[in-house]
Order: structure tokens, then sequence, then C-alpha cells
């Protein structure tokens, strides 16, 4: 029997390494899961959304790729949010005491 994808997950974060690399990717996840989600209920394609944005599908489509290493610009995610009827919000949430560098 194949283990599944909830325990081969739990195991690798045993690995404080992959756990911490996790934690780090977690906010870029989020954030495309959430473009992707605010789009769909909104009822629009990849391609309807490129057009109201004035930009390619492929953009569109590299956005919202989980896998994907592209950085997108805070403007570039106000623009797709606004034109699926949204507004953004930031929050800032405190880590664990560390120290801060300041260099």
């Amino acid at each position: 029997m194949r283990p599944s994808f909830a325990n081969f997950k739990k195991k690798a974060l045993e690995n404080s390494d992959v756990k911490q690399e996790y934690e780090n990717l977690t906010p870029a996840y989020t954030l495309r899961k959430q473009l992707i989600k605010i789009r769909k209920d909104a009822g629009f394609t990849q391609e309807e959304l490129a057009e109201i944005l004035h930009t390619k599908k492929s953009n569109i489509s590299r956005l919202e790729n989980v896998n994907s290493n592209i950085s997108p610009k805070l403007s570039t995610i106000e623009a797709y949010a606004k034109a699926m009827g949204y507004q953004i919000e930031i929050n800032f949430i405190p880590q664990a005491k560390q120290h801060i560098n300041r260099t």
C-alpha cells in the first residue's frame, strides 16, 4: 500500500531543514491559491482575465502557478484583485523572537 500524501508530508516535515523551507514557501503558495480562488469565484478564465488586464494568458498562468519562481510586483497583485472585485490587505505577523541584524 502506498503512503498517503498527508503521511509523506508529516514525515518530511519532521526534518527541520524541510520544515523551514516549507514555511518559507507557504506565503507564496497561499497567495497563488487565493488568486486562483477569487478568479474562479468571479467566473473568469485565465484568458478572460488576461484580456481585462491587457496581458497574455501565459502571464496569468505564470502568476497563478504554485511552482513558479517569479515574485509578482505588488501593483500586479493589486490590479488582479481589483479586476476580480477585491482589494488586498497585507498583515504582518510577528515571528518567534530571534536576533535581528541591524547592519
